[in-house]
């Protein structure tokens, strides 16, 4: 295990690589410091970049690009905004997107307020159904039959939780899956396994996205993805394989997580607890996508990675908060109005 870091080069000498750790608890590596000055003497010379990566040690000293999803969200939002426009320009209605909210929980709350500045924003038609706590399961699956058949909403969108008297799966499945937004449907993530995506779940196509934007090949790259969730975690494994990772799903019954972290040249985590992957577990110059959002008792928001020992050995990284959360609204957009524009071919 490779520790703290210090300010030196690695050192290479006939093959041998020296790095410029002041602890290291591998005896394959070495470093060659004395006290806290480096030395590069003896015919030592610091190692080029490629050689580092060659051997999968961080370059220099190496401190992760942050992965801006404010960024890649509002050119994804801009694109959006010009595809409605010139839907309109051409006399078609916008697209429309309902959401229906239960009861009142404080992340809900705010997510919702979100999704629905977004879509005015971006041009949408939004329908919003604020139900109370104590609505029955038939009800809402009523107000659901109506917007199925509404021909100007193209989009339903149920925010989750729902109260423990409702059944989410029976929920779901009654949404028509051409408006399926959110896609959670069976149908949709049966296309998606089958490399047949239509409507595809909003954060793990947001991550998609924000992996392209790095520039990097994913093709071939071995991903790692911690949490097994319907929203995130598995939906996320089957993007990867499109993009033709080499995926491994990790869960609460693995073995040995920090092992498969280690391997991993894509990091997506989805768990919901702070800090819980460690930054000494990051393989040096991965990409790492942090899922998850916690508030800690002091108010703090942090994600379920240690992003500041993290990016210490990740080339890229996302930001807790500001990574994953603006790509998740700005993706519902896109789907809203893909849905609209596979409806009107039919």
């Amino acid at each position: 295990m490779l520790t703290r870091r210090t300010n030196y080069f690695p050192l290479c000498e006939a093959g041998t690589i020296r790095t410029g750790f002041q602890t290291v608890n591998d005896a394959r590596w070495n470093y060659r410091s004395k006290n806290g000055k480096s030395r590069l003497g003896g015919g030592w010379r610091a190692c080029d970049d490629a050689t580092q990566r060659s051997i999968g040690l961080p370059t220099k000293i190496m401190s992760a690009r942050i992965l801006d999803g404010k960024k890649v969200a509002q050119a994804l939002r801009a694109e959006v905004k010009q595809r409605v426009d010139r839907r309109l320009g051409k006399g078609m209605r916008a697209p429309g997107l309902a959401v229906l909210k239960v009861g009142h929980v404080a992340a809900s709350e705010v997510y919702v307020r979100n999704k629905r500045q977004a879509c005015n924003e971006a041009g949408f038609n939004s329908f919003d159904f604020d139900l109370p706590l104590d609505v029955t399961q038939a009800d809402l699956l009523a107000h659901i039959d109506r917007l199925n058949s509404q021909a100007d909403v193209d989009g339903i969108l149920v925010q989750l939780p729902l109260p423990k008297h409702i059944d989410e799966t029976i929920i779901i499945e009654r949404i028509h899956t051409d408006k399926d937004v959110d896609g959670f449907h069976p149908y949709n993530i049966g296309r998606l396994a089958q490399r047949m995506p239509r409507l595809r779940p909003c954060t793990p196509r947001g991550v998609i996205r924000l992996l392209d934007s790095t520039g990097e090949k994913l093709e071939g790259k071995e991903a790692v993805v911690v949490g097994a969730s319907n929203i995130v975690g598995r939906p996320m494994a089957l993007e990867l394989l499109l993009t033709g990772c080499t995926v491994t799903i990790c869960h609460r019954f693995t073995h040995d997580l920090a092992d498969h972290v280690k391997r991993a040249d894509i990091l997506v985590v989805a768990v919901g607890k702070p800090d819980m992957i460690k930054g000494e577990w990051i393989k040096p110059n991965a990409i790492v996508i942090d899922v998850g959002i916690n508030r800690l008792p002091n108010g703090k928001l942090v994600g379920d990675v240690e992003f500041e020992a993290a990016k210490l050995r990740a080339s890229w990284i996302t930001p807790v908060p500001g990574g994953v959360g603006p790509m998740t609204v700005a993706t519902l957009l896109l789907n809203t109005l893909e849905a609209a524009e596979y409806r009107d071919k039919k």
